[in-house]
């Protein structure tokens, strides 16, 4: 199954979002940002600078404009608030507990997205005090229902990778086979047998080897390889089972 939305795909209008628009009422976008520190995976939090939830910690949110579809909505949010664009991002689902905001009935539609820190420089936007990396296993209480959207997004995604090579959306360009090893290590929160794992990822034929080693390490250098785009479209649109 293809992401709803991923890079190349579509934009939001960045060009108007500086105008106050009317917002539906009962209605929010909440999205999980994910990337890959290392050997930690991590998701991207932020502290609120207003309304109930201020000073507290929790998904990059936003309200739905009266004319925008939910899709562009995420986008927007996610742009405003973190300047990210062009990037992976599949929506969850609808989170519609009638108790997920004490004070009022708000219906939340999801989104997950996968980054690769080195290609962002994540600023805080107006609406949030802070925004700050934190690993899974760190994460805090959140505001709301953000806990349960932040645990269901971590289950999607486990369930993706296994389908389709999404995963190289949170590595750099270059990488090594221990460094891969290591991001399904985490998504899936097993431990993988690295000689298995090595004749599996290689028999996909998804990866291109390079003739080029790490550099400024203290133990032996690791071969680098990148993703095949070509094989990289095809498994992501046809799918595959990768058992371990």
């Amino acid at each position: 199954m293809e992401p709803l939305l991923s890079k190349n795909t579509l934009k939001s209008d960045h060009a108007t979002t500086v105008e106050k628009k009317p917002v539906i009422d009962g209605i929010s976008i909440d999205c999980v940002i994910f990337s890959f520190d290392k050997k930690n995976l991590e998701v991207l939090l932020v502290q609120h600078a207003e309304g109930a939830s201020i000073g507290k910690w929790g998904l990059l949110g936003g309200n739905l404009y009266l004319d925008e579809s939910v899709d562009n909505a995420a986008l927007r949010i996610l742009y405003e608030l973190t300047s990210l664009d062009n990037i992976y991002l599949e929506q969850l689902k609808a989170f519609t507990d009638p108790d997920r905001v004490k004070s009022t009935r708000v219906i939340t539609v999801g989104y997950y997205t996968l980054v690769n820190r080195e290609d962002y420089n994540i600023k805080a936007g107006n609406s949030v005090i802070e925004a700050k990396w934190h690993k899974i296993k760190d994460v805090p209480k959140l505001i709301f229902d953000h806990n349960e959207i932040l645990e269901f997004s971590l289950m999607q995604l486990r369930n993706r990778v296994r389908q389709a090579p999404i995963g190289f959306n949170l590595l750099p360009e270059k990488f090594t086979l221990l460094q891969l090893m290591h991001l399904y290590e985490e998504i899936l929160g097993i431990e993988l047998d690295k000689s298995n794992f090595r004749r599996k990822i290689l028999h996909m034929k998804l990866l291109v080897a390079l003739d080029e080693k790490q550099q400024d390490v203290s133990h032996r250098a690791a071969k680098l390889y990148k993703f095949d785009p070509d094989i990289y479209k095809k498994l992501t649109e046809k799918g595959f089972n990768f058992e371990f």
